[in-house]
């Protein structure tokens, strides 16, 4: 397929190119300038999440997918006229868009696994996300293979929000954790949240809700501990109490941080055949990409 992606040059977006190129599809990036040509030579298309017509050019009838990863602008009329943008070209063609969401749309959780069938109940820094699904999901209606990925905490090549647990080992000469030791996050390696999107965008039938999530609930005291031996810090794991760090990280971002979670990835292993085989969260910090 030619797939138009949206977020190449991000941290998830930049696997699922990997990705996509490896299962032999042909890319078309989408970005503000073509000023700088990249040097994996891809094609560009210049677009701007914040020109609908710009976004509505980019997807040409040669296009069979439209993948956007790019991060939300923060303003839910901007985004939704975004959405609309890049999926009018696709109504009535059957080809296929991907909207990236996330899992903090579903909320604290409780202390059993949840599934796409879960309500949504989005903390603030989501908040307008799920009308985002919605408004993805319903084009299925007109014609269009919509799609959306909700993954978890992303770790792996050594970004993402683990990355941000040895810095602030690094800092505190102590691993830390916002809030309480009993939070726990949905995981997931992001080469094989990349195997999903291609799964995901070759084969998931329209109107399909997928969790990007490869291993249920890990302890957030546990994963702070693996980010202290990353940073070669070994003392114990320290609770961040959560006005300090809504001080230091922002009231919005330090909250979802203290998010406790457990969600299921088991739909996308039974019906898209997704078979995650990367090393999960706790050893990637301690003896993977963190070190």
């Amino acid at each position: 397929m030619k797939i138009l992606l949206i977020g190449a040059g991000g941290y998830l977006g930049s696997a699922v190119a990997d990705h996509l190129d490896e299962a032999g599809h042909h890319i078309v990036e989408l970005t503000r300038a073509t000023d700088d040509r990249p040097e994996n030579g891809r094609e560009q298309r210049v677009g701007d999440l914040t020109d609908p017509r710009s976004l509505t050019r980019a997807v040409t009838p040669d296009i069979d997918a439209v993948i956007n990863m790019a991060t939300p602008t923060g303003d839910a009329e901007t985004d939704a006229a975004a959405i609309a943008a890049l999926t009018d070209p696709l109504r009535g063609t059957g080809r296929a868009f991907v909207y990236t969401s996330g899992v903090w749309v579903l909320g604290a959780t409780g202390p059993d696994p949840v599934d796409e069938n879960t309500p949504a109940n989005p903390i603030p820094i989501v908040g307008y996300r799920p009308t985002i699904e919605r408004q993805v999901l319903d084009t299925a209606a007109s014609g269009v293979r919509a799609l959306v990925i909700r993954p978890g905490i992303v770790h792996g090549r050594g970004g993402g929000i683990p990355a941000l647990l040895v810095n602030l080992a690094r800092e505190h000469a102590a691993p830390r954790f916002v809030g309480e030791e009993a939070v726990r996050w949905p995981m997931v390696h992001v080469d094989d949240l990349a195997d999903l999107f291609v799964a995901a965008v070759e084969r998931a039938p329209a109107g399909s809700l997928w969790h990007g999530v490869s291993e249920t609930a890990v302890a957030v005291h546990d994963l702070a501990s693996a980010a202290g031996r990353a940073a070669g810090v070994h003392a114990q794991p320290q609770g961040w109490p959560l006005d300090q760090a809504r001080e230091a990280l922002g009231a919005l971002f330090a909250d979802a941080l203290a998010l406790d979670q457990s969600v299921s990835g088991d739909a996308a292993r039974d019906k898209l055949g997704w078979r995650p085989r990367r090393d999960g969260a706790i050893a990637d910090l301690v003896d993977g990409s963190y070190r």
